[in-house]
């Protein structure tokens, strides 16, 4: 016994099933929207924060020209012409020029020294004296003579003494040997007994009768004294 033939099923399947085909065609669309979705990007431009490159400039035609430096001209050492005067003033030949030039031994003008003569530094005296008073009376007074010794050295010393009118009691040096006196006309002269060492002092007094206080003269190696 023979089974009857099954009748085919697609067709009516798909005319049964309607959404297969709705299906089918979206999967189509979807396919060919990322086809012309990747196709849009391979075609779009670059973006628009890279920057395009500078146009080149065109290069100069012909040969450059090298680049000669120009020297600085030396300064003169020649003073500069006033106005209104020209370098060829001078009729002089620079031989005849230089000649007059030269010196002339004649025209040498020496040192000249001033009119006053150069003074001599004062040595200081060695020995010196200083004159007081000191005691008056009636009819006379006793003086002194302060004898310093500004030397180096022991010196021996002189003291003369002028006085108006007068005259001499005695004469004496404290502390110490004696002297020689001479009596002259109105004073005396006394010559020490003993020399007075450096840096030291000696004392000399006298007594005198009707005579003025203030001596003409004292002094002491020739030097006078102070105090009067």
């Amino acid at each position: 016994m023979r089974r009857a033939p099954r009748p085919s099923r697609g067709p009516a399947a798909v005319a049964s099933s309607p959404w297969i085909v709705v299906f089918a065609g979206v999967v189509v669309m979807v396919v060919l929207l990322f086809v012309a979705l990747g196709a849009y990007r391979g075609r779009s431009p670059a973006p628009d924060d890279v920057s395009a490159p500078p146009p080149a400039l065109p290069l100069p035609q012909g040969t450059v020209p090298p680049i000669v430096a120009t020297p600085t001209p030396a300064k003169s050492s020649a003073s500069p012409l006033r106005p209104g005067l020209s370098p060829r003033a001078s009729g002089l030949s620079p031989s005849a020029a230089a000649g007059s030039r030269q010196p002339t031994a004649g025209r040498t003008a020496g040192p000249t020294s001033s009119g006053s003569p150069t003074r001599q530094p004062q040595v200081a005296p060695g020995v010196s004296g200083r004159y007081r008073v000191v005691q008056s009376f009636d009819g006379g007074f006793i003086g002194e003579v302060l004898i310093v010794n500004a030397a180096g050295a022991d010196r021996g010393w002189t003291v003369r003494l002028d006085f108006t009118g007068g005259r001499l009691v005695t004469a004496w040096v404290e502390g110490v040997p004696q002297g020689t006196v001479r009596q002259t006309d109105g004073g005396f002269t006394y010559v020490s007994g003993v020399d007075v060492p450096a840096g030291g002092s000696a004392t000399l007094r006298f007594h005198l009768e009707r005579a003025s206080t203030t001596p003409r003269a004292c002094t002491v190696d020739g030097v006078r004294c102070t105090g009067f």
